[in-house]
């Protein structure tokens, strides 16, 4: 595990030039895309939308497709198949971040993304095109995840080829897709409808929590990629309930008991220059708090949503921490 050996303040963020562009081309798209109101000009990103479309043919051997759940609220995923031989591979049900109002599955770094995943880990990637704030609030997002995965339990025949075992499954998630497959972990492991289904772990790639007071690091870590309180704050706006604030239990997991929840063993990955760091550390002390098993990656140097960009060698790095954790949770429930 990656370790901090310096605050933060004695440090200065590191960018490579091309990655640094593509940050300040998606910040600026973003916050022009954002109406005093509240609401988001769909018509204006739609203008730069690019959109990578499902592809059968095998790309370093990883192929993809499109199923459909629920077309009256766009519900549907991208299916990430990896052509290599196995019996027993695990399902990887993928949430993509962008502060819940933001980004989707053919989003072309979350189709690269979830393609590298399906080739080196290797798992099927179901990922999951759920609705988006603010048209779209608390507890959309939530649902539309647990009814994917219920969609797979019920359709797996048709849907996931044999070698696919959903009794090996993980849920994973950066940013606003941390917060919703930890909420829908919640809803599953409180379920009774699930019998193919077992979540055996979570990957939790920076997740987007919060409250209302202020943390250190949001405080100290002005003008850092991507993030900071004003845009997170108009994230929160968006997704949680009209009158709720950022104490809610959707931003706050600490507020919900889960203690004597069957909840996986979950990996928290957490970079030093994220504003989110200390909401994400928190976590890590909630769930062992609550009784459960969490692992905490750091890499100090690094920055919110870093793992996108496969120039960064931190990126690669975490690719293999993730298959690490994906075969120690797989030798386990044979141990």
């Amino acid at each position: 595990m990656a370790t901090e050996s310096q605050p933060n303040h004695q440090k200065k963020l590191m960018i490579p030039l091309k990655t640094r562009i593509a940050l300040t081309v998606i910040s600026t798209f973003t916050d022009n895309a954002q109406r005093p109101d509240g609401s988001i000009n769909r018509r204006f990103l739609r203008l730069f939308d690019f959109r990578a479309p499902p592809n059968p043919q095998p790309v370093h051997s990883v192929s993809s497709s499109d199923f459909v759940v629920d077309p009256s609220r766009d519900l549907w995923f991208r299916l990430y198949t990896p052509h290599v031989s196995g019996d027993r591979i695990p399902v990887v049900i993928f949430f993509h971040g962008g502060g819940f109002a933001f980004l989707s599955p053919n989003t072309p770094p979350y189709d690269n993304v979830c393609r590298r995943f399906a080739g080196k880990l290797p798992a099927y990637v179901v990922s999951v095109n759920y609705r988006l704030a603010p048209e779209h609030r608390y507890p959309a997002q939530y649902d539309d995840g647990f009814d994917a995965v219920k969609f797979l339990e019920e359709n797996r025949g048709e849907v996931l080829p044999a070698n696919a075992d959903l009794s090996r499954c993980f849920f994973a998630g950066d940013s606003a897709g941390g917060n919703i497959a930890h909420n829908v972990a919640i809803r599953v492991s409180r379920a009774r409808c699930f019998a193919a289904v077992k979540l055996v772990g979570i990957i939790s790639i920076q997740p987007f929590f919060g409250g209302e007071e202020r943390t250190e690091a949001e405080r100290s870590l002005v003008g850092m990629p991507l993030v900071s309180p004003d845009r997170t704050d108009w994230c929160w706006r968006a997704m949680l309930p009209e009158g709720a604030n950022r104490d809610h239990e959707a931003a706050k997991p600490s507020v919900v008991d889960i203690s004597g929840l069957d909840y996986p063993d979950t990996m928290v990955v957490v970079a030093g220059f994220d504003p989110l760091r200390d909401w994400q550390r928190s976590y890590c002390e909630w769930l062992k708090l609550s009784g459960k098993r969490v692992t905490l990656v750091e890499y100090p140097n690094m920055f919110h949503a870093f793992y996108i960009f496969p120039e960064l060698p931190e990126a690669g790095q975490l690719v293999q921490r993730i298959k690490d954790f994906v075969e120690e949770r797989v030798a386990s429930l044979s141990a």
